[in-house]
């Protein structure tokens, strides 16, 4: 299977650069370039792309008010790409939909594992961008009286809401697995579960309900 790439970034040879990278892979075609967010609306709507790379500060329209009129209209994946990983910029991008937050020094083979990674509905943070995220939003916990748990987390079972409080740590399915005791299989199975019945997109999305619905400020 193809994947096919929208590259957006008000700076052409960043963009450009992108481009080339992903272009030169065997399973990836770059569908269009766009030069701010609203130029990169258009070629989602038009192109129906697997992907969309998003720099966050663009003229007209940014990436954020583009990624969000993105996953609201469509099922393409989101990836944002930056020279800034201040938190306020990671949640906004996150809440609006994003699978990816990259740092535009990202090296080569990190980009197009980035865009496999997104596509195969799993999500995907830059180190650095990881632990801010989580920083934050215990921040926020502890700042902000906790929410009570939304409705949907009756629908979960019990292991399943470990499953979602341990990924609102930020474990990954090897660290969750080990925690468990149980398969790597048996996690993936109990992640897709708690997406599925809260309706979340991807993993990134499952650690902000963990926060927001206050389960880790409850359970840890």
């Amino acid at each position: 299977m193809t994947i096919r790439v929208v590259v957006a970034d008000d700076q052409e040879l960043v963009r450009s650069g992108f481009a080339m990278i992903l272009q030169a892979q065997p399973d990836i075609e770059v569908v269009a370039e766009a030069g701010d967010g609203a130029e990169a609306v258009e070629a989602v709507r038009r192109y129906a792309p697997d992907v969309v790379l998003l720099d966050i500060r663009m003229p007209r329209v940014d990436g954020i008010e583009a990624a969000r009129t993105v996953c609201a209209e469509s099922d393409c994946k989101v990836v944002m790409l930056t020279t800034f990983d201040q938190d306020d910029y990671v949640y906004e991008a996150l809440h609006a939909g994003a699978s990816g937050f990259l740092l535009k020094d990202v090296r080569r083979d990190d980009l197009v594992h980035a865009v496999r990674v997104v596509v195969a509905g799993d999500s995907l943070l830059a180190p650095s961008v990881a632990r801010r995220l989580v920083a934050d939003f215990t921040r926020r916990a502890v700042a902000v009286p906790a929410a009570g748990p939304a409705e949907e987390l009756g629908a979960l079972t019990a292991r399943e809401r470990e499953t979602l409080v341990l990924l609102g740590r930020g474990l990954s399915n090897a660290e969750i697995a080990a925690e468990l005791v149980v398969s790597e299989h048996t996690v993936k199975t109990h992640v897709s579960n708690v997406l599925s019945k809260l309706g979340l997109r991807d993993r990134i999305q499952a650690v902000i309900c963990a926060y927001e619905t206050g389960l880790i400020a409850r359970g840890g």
